[in-house]
């Protein structure tokens, strides 16, 4: 059984069992958009009642740092920035 899953404005294809990674230290609400059971498809309009994914919270922490660099040639200017974005990896415990 796979979903298509909307949490926090992005959107994840899951299957029982899937480690995710979202982007916020915190989890909004989790919306079921297309469930496929077997041969049976359910198509959300835009979502789909009734339906829900169970997660369970594996860890939160930092990512690795990212660098932002700003270079304008000819004009000797350069902005260098670091930063490291916040996250919450999900388990998939169950789709009902």
């Amino acid at each position: 059984m796979t979903a298509v899953i909307e949490v926090n404005g992005k959107q994840f294809l899951v299957k029982e069992g899937d480690k995710i990674k979202i982007e916020s230290p915190k989890v909004g609400e989790i919306k079921v958009l297309l469930l496929n059971e077997g041969e049976e498809t359910k198509i959300g309009a835009p979502y789909l009642e009734g339906k829900k994914v169970e997660t369970k919270i594996l860890k939160q922490g930092r990512d690795k740092k990212k660098i932002v660099f700003r270079y304008h040639s000819k004009t000797r200017h350069r902005k260098k920035a670091g930063h490291r974005q916040h996250y919450t990896e999900l388990e998939i415990v169950s789709i009902k």
